[in-house]
């Protein structure tokens, strides 16, 4: 399980875990709180985003509380969940559940992808391009907790469009999802995939 931001809430003003307080929406991408949290299966947790809703009843105020977190073995498999409930710890083990539940094998090229790729969700686009080794992952922190969850060490992107952290994970998970492999996609047209030979350089 990830580690819990603290609950303090003064004010009527939002919780932005890892960071100061913050409006009513809550915490926001960008803030320290992706802490990995290790499962008997070596996944690791990352809590992307946490936000909270108020309910105006008779008696008063009602919070409830959303997270958007991401799981991955760090090997190609990834998955994002939301988790919503009464209390913060409660919706993190909710969105890890569900995140478990659906997490996807990613076609990787070593450290990097295999290709160049651009995907939206709603208003974000998100652009993710390989990288030579040694680059590392060029990113912000949303992109950033999903590409290493999955295990890309190298890798060049851009958000283009919407902020929004759900959307642009989500943006990030689909254009992940569309990565393909040379030798498979020579496989799904019936093709014989022959890799090319190294070039060998003649001496001096």
């Amino acid at each position: 399980m990830a580690e819990q931001p603290k609950n303090n809430f003064q004010g009527g003003r939002g919780y932005r875990p890892g960071g100061r307080q913050g409006g009513r929406r809550g915490g926001r991408p960008g803030d320290d709180k992706g802490q990995d949290g290790k499962e008997g299966s070596e996944l690791t947790e990352k809590v992307v985003f946490i936000n909270r809703s108020s309910k105006v009843v008779k008696g008063g105020r009602r919070f409830s509380f959303s997270a958007l977190i991401v799981v991955g073995d760090k090997h190609g498999k990834v998955g994002l969940g939301l988790g919503k409930a009464v209390e913060v710890a409660e919706a993190i083990r909710k969105g890890g559940d569900d995140a478990k539940r659906h997490m996807v094998k990613i076609s990787l090229n070593g450290p990097t992808i295999p290709h160049e790729v651009l995907s939206n969700f709603g208003g974000a686009t998100v652009l993710l391009r390989p990288a030579s080794p040694g680059t590392g992952i060029i990113a912000g922190k949303t992109v950033r907790a999903v590409i290493e969850s999955c295990g890309v060490k190298d890798v060049l992107s851009k958000s283009l469009g919407s902020s929004n952290a759900a959307n642009v994970a989500k943006a990030t998970l689909a254009g992940l999802q569309r990565l393909r492999l040379k030798e498979d996609i020579y496989r799904a047209r019936g093709i014989a995939f022959v890799p090319k030979a190294p070039v060998a350089v003649a001496a001096a």
